[in-house]
């Protein structure tokens, strides 16, 4: 077996074909109809990527999905019918990874499982005993640790690498496609509104002001940078 993917729906139909169309592909998958039994079999039985549907009978994707994200760092997919911008933002705004609007093509799906196992595969396996220090933040490479003035803050692997990214080059200016090409490690097409969301989840968590940030700052029209002589 390649992995554990939780796979989770209130349509026994839908949650069927994912079941088939991920185990052809070699995955072992739980699965689970309500919030409830989503969050006892990913504690149970720890999976390496979760499918969530948005509207489930006792809670909503978004919440379960926020709930996973407090508990791991594995990549999340969302399934929905509701396809609009702000369903989309709401998704990546409390941690998934990615939003598969239904009807969805079981091929692509399986593709883009593929796709963020990838990805957080060469994430989760860098030894390098790096540690990035910039300002007030510290970066543990190998442990994917960041401290903030000395305290730990939590990070999603998306906001990590975007961090990362950043830290790494400070003063340089990224464009969100290129931050988007960097992370997500695909050319970007259509609205980028993802990276605009990551990013201000991440300056939550490491600005002390971050409707003012010092770290992370805009430039305006362009993108994004880390301020190098940041102290604060």
């Amino acid at each position: 077996m390649k992995g554990r993917i939780l796979a989770v729906d209130d349509d026994p139909a839908i949650v069927e074909v994912v079941r088939l169309n991920l185990e052809a592909e070699g995955y072992e998958v739980v699965t689970a109809s309500t919030a409830a039994a989503a969050l006892q079999a990913f504690a149970e039985s720890p999976c390496v990527l979760a499918v969530l549907d948005v509207m489930l009978p006792d809670s909503d994707g978004f919440e379960l999905a926020r709930q996973l994200r407090e508990r791991s760092d594995v990549p999340i997919i969302m399934l929905s019918a509701r396809d609009s911008d702000v369903d989309k933002a709401v998704g990546l705004g409390v941690g998934a990874d990615d939003y598969v609007t239904k009807p969805f093509s079981p091929l692509e799906l399986v593709a883009r499982v593929k796709a963020h196992l990838r990805r957080y595969g060469a994430s989760s396996a860098d030894t390098s005993d790096e540690i990035v220090e910039t300002g007030p933040v510290r970066i543990d490479v190998a442990r994917r640790r960041v401290t903030v003035r000395g305290a730990e803050v939590e990070l999603t692997a998306k906001e990590f690498d975007i961090l990362r990214l950043l830290a790494e080059h400070p003063g340089r200016v990224f464009t969100k496609s290129q931050i988007y090409e960097a992370v997500w490690h695909e050319e970007p097409f259509g609205d980028l509104g993802t990276v605009q969301v990551h990013m201000r989840r991440l300056r939550t968590k490491i600005e002390s002001h971050p409707d003012r940030p010092e770290l992370l700052t805009t430039v305006w029209s362009i993108g994004y940078r880390f301020e190098e002589t940041s102290r604060t």
